[in-house]
């Protein structure tokens, strides 16, 4: 962002005393997800030392990380104010309630995010942990609100292939079976977040039940290489489809978090890529028919006819957070992860904590009410 942009944006900027008791018709007409980061000089709600859940490899400032301006934005949708995320109130709206993030690391993230800003209000019970560390449950007593992690790779069942006793990084999805790794879990559930992508960037044979009907990363004859776009909307499918016929489910409200961007620059995630940043870009900077707009499109296409299906009441909803994500390459851990096992190698999709992952909340109270009025 040049500095003539962020003058221009200083001079113009107010500051944010929205709650979310703010302009309720507001935020119901509003396009939250079209807009530009502006300065706030409030900073995060929460820091790496008030919250203890943060994982390490999120941890930034403990493993160097020195600048903090990254943490000095707020997202501003162009036709209205986006309100700061009020744990109290969001605590209040899900008691007695279960919430569950349905994806890979990516939606673990946000997870832990929403975790540290709910700690400000009550101190979770860390319920359930499996060997992996990838379900995790938190109850909150207090509220009698359950907020979970249910960790798939492809949401869909998929295998890698063994060779010879070995990973073979080649793996079978099967679109015409759940996997059960979340699906055994939805009916308990009142609110799902549920979201696909970065697993898809890899060989990938695409199975349903008559057998192999394309891949994804292949050179095989005789079979399609439809890419990974289709691969993450067929499996998006299969999912939201799952949801939509579950009779025993009590879902209130799906929730789709559109595919979030890395940032690698100079390289790949294995060939010296970086992602070093220290300032968001402007909405000139950002490439809209990039292959991350493109799949975030899929993605919208999929919950539309999601909706459309819908004739048992249940609602389906869009955290797009594509394009302000698309703004922040300062945000990612980078160099400073702390994974002893891959030093030298940056790491350049998931987000720090705290960090512009945060507005990912923002976004999310908002919707849930928004849904919630469009019910009652």
């Amino acid at each position: 962002m040049s500095r003539s942009d962020l003058d221009q944006r200083l001079a113009l900027i107010k500051p944010p005393n929205t709650t979310f008791q703010g302009d309720h018709d507001e935020i119901l007409n509003c396009d939250l997800f079209k807009g530009h980061w502006i300065p706030d000089l409030q900073g995060s709600q929460y820091t790496n030392s008030s919250c203890t859940t943060i994982p390490t490899s999120k941890n930034c400032f403990h493993h160097g990380r020195q600048d903090t301006d990254f943490l000095n934005w707020r997202w501003k949708p162009d036709q209205c104010d986006l309100p700061r995320f009020d744990p109290k109130t969001f605590l209040e709206f899900v008691q007695g309630k279960k919430l569950a993030f349905i994806g890979d690391s990516v939606a673990r993230n946000h997870m832990d995010s929403l975790l540290c800003l709910l700690s400000k209000v009550e101190t979770p019970k860390d319920h359930f942990k499996d060997s992996d560390d990838r379900k995790r449950i938190w109850y909150f007593p207090g509220h009698d609100f359950t907020l979970m992690i249910l960790w798939t790779k492809f949401l869909v069942d998929g295998e890698e292939r063994v060779v010879n006793g070995s990973s073979s990084g080649i793996f079978d999805l099967h679109l015409d079976k759940i996997d059960k790794e979340w699906s055994r879990d939805l009916p308990s559930l009142d609110y799902v977040i549920i979201s696909d992508a970065h697993w898809f960037f890899r060989p990938i044979y695409l199975h349903d039940d008559t057998g192999v009907v394309g891949c994804v990363y292949c050179n095989t004859p005789n079979v399609t290489d439809f890419g990974v776009g289709f691969a993450i909307k067929m499996a998006l499918r299969s999912a939201l489809n799952h949801i939509n016929r579950c009779k025993k489910c009590k879902v209130r409200v799906t929730l789709v978090r559109t595919f979030s961007p890395a940032h690698f620059e100079n390289g790949t995630w294995n060939t010296g890529g970086r992602c070093n940043r220290t300032s968001p870009l402007s909405e000139g900077e950002i490439n809209l028919s990039s292959n991350e707009w493109e799949l975030r499109s899929l993605q919208m296409e999929e919950i539309e006819k999601a909706r459309i299906r819908d004739k048992k009441g249940k609602r389906f909803g869009v955290l797009d957070v594509t394009r302000a994500m698309l703004m922040r390459p300062d945000g990612h851990p980078g160099e400073f992860w702390g994974n002893k096992w891959m030093k030298g190698y940056n790491d350049c999709v998931h987000w720090c904590l705290p960090g512009p992952i945060d507005v990912w909340n923002d976004f999310l109270m908002a919707i849930l009410r928004r849904e919630a009025a469009l019910v009652s």
